[in-house]
């Protein structure tokens, strides 16, 4: 067995591979709509989204304290083993993430992560290691919500707009409305990256945070203390907004462009709505998957004004995702436990 030292080691670079790809896939959500509209260029878009994401990483760290210690018990395992669980978890993630967005699909990379882990954690030490009662009352209660939450908002903050728009702007020009809601979409795309760093950010901070805990590189006083070092912060938010420039393109597209056909009034509908959703959750330190969430409030936005806007087989592939991640997730970190023990 390698040294608690070697394994962090390697449980940090794989966290952060995971989380250049959350970059690429879930990190793309928080701009998409704003390059969709042509309110912001692809760099500056990546530019805000990357400043108000880490931002939103140094506002609050329930998440990734969920993500850390929340999913399998760290008292029912030796620190070599917990240790190889994270370490299962992360391949399990990167390799189901890498594959879908590779092909475009935007999937919870949170979720990804969640599954892995569990999938892991039941090779390693049975169901009675896992905890139920936080994957409930937390994650699946999530995975439950979220799309819907996202749906109700991007359509009740649109269809508040249409009303406004009906009432006091009926006479204004279509091109000055567009030019004034592509200047709000700048403010809801920062807010909608802002809650992104709250909830999405905190995934890689909260394993790396546990396994310098448990290999005993940080010291706690009492078991309820998850202390994040500031680098930690600062180098997960650096490697995401890497993941995003470098390999978000596809996932913008699908989300921007392929659901549905936007205009600027539907985008600050749709990010001003999944963002007042994930700030909601991430409080209550629930890992919702922003990718569920702004899709479905995208869909939300224009779905009262046109069904003809929405592009059905876009949604229903990303609706499948949403289903098999968690299963399939766990399925390739059960396997990634079962190879590991033995080459390490």
């Amino acid at each position: 067995m390698a040294s608690a030292l070697l394994l962090v080691i390697l449980i940090i670079i794989l966290a952060l591979l995971y989380d250049f790809l959350n970059g690429a896939n879930d990190s793309a959500n928080a701009i998409a709509t704003v390059i969709a509209t042509k309110a912001l260029t692809p760099l500056k878009a990546l530019g805000l989204a990357s400043l108000f994401n880490l931002a939103g990483a140094f506002a609050f760290n329930e998440v990734a304290k969920t993500i850390g210690k929340g999913i399998v018990s760290t008292t029912d395992l030796t620190t070599d083993v917990f240790l190889l669980v994270l370490i299962s978890g992360l391949i399990g993630a990167i390799l189901w993430t890498f594959i879908c967005t590779t092909v475009g699909i935007p999937i919870s990379v949170t979720h990804s992560l969640v599954g892995a882990i569990m999938g892991a954690g039941l090779v390693a030490g049975g169901t009675g290691i896992i905890q139920w009662d936080v994957l409930t009352n937390k994650v699946f209660l999530a995975i439950a919500l979220g799309p819907f939450v996202g749906f109700i908002a991007g359509a009740l903050i649109f269809s508040l707009i249409s009303w406004l728009l009906y009432l006091g702007f009926k006479n204004t020009p279509a091109t000055r409305t567009e030019v004034t809601f592509k200047k709000l979409q700048i403010i809801s795309s920062s807010f909608m990256a802002f809650s992104h760093g709250m909830n999405d950010t905190q995934n890689a901070m909260g394993v790396i945070t546990a396994a310098l805990i448990t290999g005993g590189f940080i010291a706690t006083n009492t078991a309820e203390q998850f202390p994040i070092p500031w680098w930690v912060k600062i180098i997960c938010g650096s490697v995401m907004a890497l993941g995003t420039l470098l390999m978000g393109s596809r996932v913008i597209r699908t989300m921007g462009w392929r659901l549905t056909k936007l205009e600027p009034k539907h985008g600050f509908a749709a990010e001003t709505g999944a963002g007042l959703a994930v700030v909601a959750v991430s409080l209550a330190g629930m890992p919702v998957s922003t990718t569920h969430v702004i899709g479905s409030a995208v869909v939300g936005g224009t779905f009262f004004q046109s069904l003809r806007r929405i592009r059905w087989s876009e949604v229903g592939r990303m609706i499948t995702a949403w289903i098999i991640t968690i299963p399939l997730a766990a399925a390739i970190g059960g396997a990634a436990y079962w190879l590991v023990q033995f080459g390490l």
